[in-house]
């Protein structure tokens, strides 16, 4: 996948930068994996925000009528 890439400045814990360049991680690539991690996060807890009066309507119907076509189900 070839993304467009941008430099950007970060002020990060000296000592956790220290172990990260021993170690030979890519300081760049590492950030970002955090960062995309924290965005998925993110947007995961937002659509749940979003959508919480819908999914307890669903949940509350699916307790007061039952899984739909769950005759169906061989479990």
């Amino acid at each position: 996948m070839s993304t467009t890439r941008r430099a950007t400045s970060m002020t990060l814990d000296a000592a956790l930068l220290d172990e990260a360049r021993a170690l030979g991680l890519n300081i760049s690539r590492a950030a970002e994996e955090g960062i995309r991690a924290q965005v998925r996060a993110e947007r995961s807890r937002r659509w749940k925000e979003d959508n919480a009066a819908d999914i307890a309507a669903y949940n509350k119907w699916i307790e007061e009528n039952g899984v739909p076509l769950a005759r169906f189900r061989k479990f």
